[in-house]
């Protein structure tokens, strides 16, 4: 399997929003409880600055995705925040660094200056461990900041990577 990243087209939203809502599903990274219809997936990618889209070359099947967008406003408008997705079929063949090194380059095209990840859970030791090798620093932790499924909190971790 050859892996590339494209900017999203609707075409793909049906993936999308499958591989987002496997993410909000499993309870253990995204804050969203909701799971996306496709209309509003389509309306939520599209929104965003940019919504990258991982996918076979091969096969043109739909692997994982991320979305960019200001982590705020005005002053603080020059700092993105991103999220990122890999259905739960192929992770573990390093699409998740494609997808963060692709955000990465478009972050900088886009004129942001620094990347915030505002809410890495604790327990998801593979994107912990990918973003310190990319060069993401962590800022801190904040106790009890993810509540789990069943009802318990476990922290999270905000980076910074520095464009």
């Amino acid at each position: 399997m050859t892996i590339a990243v494209k900017k999203w087209t609707v075409k793909e939203v049906g993936s999308a929003v499958r591989i987002w809502n496997q993410i909000v599903e499993e309870g253990k990274a995204f804050p969203q409880t909701n799971l996306l219809t496709y209309e509003e997936g389509k309306a939520f990618f599209a929104k965003q600055d940019y919504t990258g889209i991982a996918y076979d070359t091969e096969s043109g099947a739909i692997v994982g995705l991320y979305i960019l967008h200001p982590n705020n406003v005005g002053r603080c408008g020059h700092i993105a925040n991103t999220s990122y997705a890999v259905d739960r079929e192929v992770r573990g063949q390093h699409i998740g660094r494609l997808l963060v090194e692709d955000s990465i380059a478009q972050a900088r095209d886009l004129g942001y200056g620094i990347i915030q990840l505002n809410a890495v859970v604790a327990t998801n030791q593979a994107a912990l461990k990918l973003y310190k090798d990319i060069g993401f620093k962590q800022l801190g932790t904040i106790e009890r900041g993810f509540r789990m499924d069943d009802g318990h909190y476990e922290a999270i971790i905000p980076h910074v990577y520095y464009l």
